[in-house]
């Protein structure tokens, strides 16, 4: 797969999408199961704000046309939120959730 490919197949409802949105996705889907898991055995979140910040336009990308089958309805922002949370509550997670 080339860098710039525009029609990489993808396993996402959207079908082919530009190879970095798939890449993208990939990261994605991983960084957020990996905070998922994470919490749920109550350790720290492995989710940085500088990936969280990378991560965000893929969401935003992503996110809407998957809403209610990968993705809950998000959250409304509040103040405070860094990038972590702004991330989580814009796909529907509570980013002070704890086990």
């Amino acid at each position: 797969m080339s860098p710039g490919a525009q029609a990489v197949p993808s396993p996402l409802p959207q079908g082919p999408l530009p190879a970095e949105t798939v890449v993208g996705a990939a990261a994605l889907d991983a960084a957020v199961h990996a905070w998922d898991i994470a919490v749920a055995v109550g350790l720290p979140s492995p989710l940085s704000a500088d990936l969280a910040a990378l991560l965000t336009p893929v969401a935003t990308t992503l996110a809407e046309p998957l809403r209610g089958f990968a993705y809950a309805p998000a959250l409304d922002p509040r103040p405070g939120d860094d990038a972590v949370a702004g991330l989580l509550r814009y796909l529907g997670r509570r980013p002070d959730w704890t086990r």
